[in-house]
């Protein structure tokens, strides 16, 4: 019998999420019947699409959805043998006993320089929402000016890194000015501290005065109404998501620029990885490529043990993380 720790939704988030709408549960696993395994979680991922997902998908008393790089331990499932390693949607567990069906192999030629942790980011879910919304979505041009916010998180980053591979003209905006220091790193051609600009608006004309052809959006909001002002014609705008929304305890109403999509003539395309499932493997080789290569730089930032996930899912919603949020065990 194998012990296990899950972080459950105790009560649904009433803005803000809080500590006591987690609740630690333990439990005794089973042995693995015929054609499954059990898991041992190693890097857990903490992500802004839980915020929204857990109000849409879970009911209080599930356990925190989520991926996790986890170490097969037990296996009568000769496609998951005991020691290898896989990426798992099984959520806020420390073990797991699993199927397979759920379960992907990390690839056989992880390279042993590159941390496995990348699984759930870069060269994972995070890092294929930013090579899809930029190739798929955006089919962003060379020369184009390309605008991001949330830059210096999981996915900002990355579209950015992508954005300079292709040859265009990247803008990010992100909440701190060792943030904005770490953009500048990574090859951003400009970057500044929206919490700090006197006017948003005065910045983004500052830092890209001809305009923008490309906007991967994050954020929503205020930054959204006025980005969507300094488009040029025939813009592409990818939602991927809106993070100043996620907390609010009523949806956001108005302004409403239809006459300036209208006269831009702006395409808005809201977007998920999963529209692209198929494409996964490829995907991830392109990645990986890009990280072996130095063209795709990477950060982290890690919180050590599973009883602080809450904290960490949290600290990662205030902004606290440059780069992917990850939890070790």
């Amino acid at each position: 019998m194998v012990q296990a720790k899950s972080w459950i939704l105790a009560k649904h988030f009433d803005g803000f999420p809080k500590d006591s709408d987690f609740k630690l549960k333990v439990e005794e696993l089973p042995g693995p019947k015929d054609g499954e395994v059990i898991l041992e979680a190693v890097f857990l991922s903490v992500d802004p699409y839980m915020r929204p997902f857990s109000k849409l998908y879970m009911k209080e008393g599930d356990v925190m959805i989520g991926t996790q790089v986890a170490k097969v331990i037990q296996s009568k499932n000769s496609a998951f043998p005991v020691g290898s390693h896989v990426v798992s949607s099984c959520g806020w567990r420390t073990h797991a006993l699993s199927d397979g069906k759920d379960l992907t192999l990390l690839m056989a030629d992880w390279p042993k320089d590159v941390p496995m942790s990348l699984a759930v980011g870069t060269v994972g879910m995070p890092g294929l929402t930013a090579l899809y919304g930029v190739e798929a979505v955006l089919q962003v041009q060379k020369g184009e000016t390309l605008l991001v916010n949330a830059a210096a998180g999981a996915v900002g980053t990355v579209v950015g890194q992508i954005g300079k591979i292709k040859g265009c003209k990247v803008v990010g905006s992100a909440g701190s000015d060792a943030k904005v220091a770490y953009l500048k790193q990574l090859g951003f051609d400009e970057a500044f501290n929206y919490k700090t600009v006197p006017s948003l608006e005065e910045a983004l004309k500052k830092a890209a005065p001809e305009g923008y052809d490309c906007f991967f959006e994050n954020v929503g909001g205020q930054f959204s109404t006025i980005a969507l002002q300094q488009m040029k014609e025939f813009g592409r705008i990818a939602v991927c998501g809106g993070i100043s929304t996620y907390h609010d305890a009523a949806h956001q109403t108005g302004p409403y620029p239809l006459t300036t999509i209208n006269w831009k003539q702006v395409k808005i395309e809201g977007f998920m990885q999963s529209r692209w499932t198929s494409d996964h493997p490829q995907g991830l080789k392109k990645l990986m490529g890009w990280v072996k290569e130095g063209k795709l730089k990477y950060r982290e930032h890690v919180t050590r043990g599973f009883e602080n996930m809450p904290a960490a899912f949290m600290g990662m919603l205030h902004g606290e993380n440059t780069g992917k949020a990850i939890i070790t065990v």
